[in-house]
């Protein structure tokens, strides 16, 4: 059964029917099997939790607002951990620490565009890796995120951002297209990246 906040109860063996990208999402809707979605973006500034302080679909946002540390690093959002290892991964450690140094993580994405080395088709291979490890740091280190995380274990995860056609769909959830992989504008990485995230934490038992 579902819950206000598109959680539910695991159902053992569901999670392994899910599609892992935009592909496999859009074979599945022309086979006619039924997806259920959960749609998340953080904007406005919506990157904490609730008054009561728990987490909702926000925290799937790469800017939600939870410190980990990994690689001898302590990041303050998932956002400031891509870029960094964006920079490093072309030795351009001089940005790098200033993505670590960024107070928000909006800073943090604009210096990453700026990374020094840059090839496109090396990130392409590399960023969708880079992120899940991110996430698995994040959600590994808060009991409240990992179970969220965890309870969505039925769902597609989706970024419902109409302003990013790569990590997200290039729409808003109230658009009557976001319900139609076919028809989203972008691949949504971000979503299915969270539902690696969401496998091997289950994996471990977590």
């Amino acid at each position: 059964m579902g819950r206000a906040d598109g959680t539910e109860r695991a159902r053992p063996g569901d999670a392994s029917r899910l599609p892992t990208t935009r592909e496999e999402a859009e074979a599945a809707e022309r086979d006619g099997r039924r997806l259920r979605f959960l749609f998340f973006w953080g904007s406005s500034g919506d990157h904490r939790p609730s008054a009561d302080g728990t987490p909702g679909p926000a925290c799937l946002s790469q800017w939600w607002e939870a410190p980990f540390t990994a690689d001898g690093h302590t990041f303050p959002t998932a956002e400031h951990h891509m870029m960094a290892h964006k920079a490093w991964l072309f030795g351009d450690g001089e940005t790098a620490e200033r993505v670590l140094a960024a107070r928000h993580p909006g800073e943090a994405k604009r210096l990453g565009r700026a990374v020094r080395g840059f090839d496109e088709e090396e990130w392409r291979r590399r960023r969708r890796g880079i992120v899940v490890c991110g996430n698995l740091a994040k959600f590994g280190a808060r009991a409240d995120l990992r179970s969220y995380l965890l309870a969505t274990r039925h769902r597609v995860l989706v970024e419902a951002s109409p302003l990013d056609r790569v990590w997200g769909i290039g729409l808003t959830a109230d658009d009557p297209d976001a319900g139609s992989p076919a028809a989203w504008r972008g691949a949504n990485l971000l979503g299915f990246a969270l539902m690696d995230v969401r496998t091997a934490l289950s994996q471990r038992g977590a």
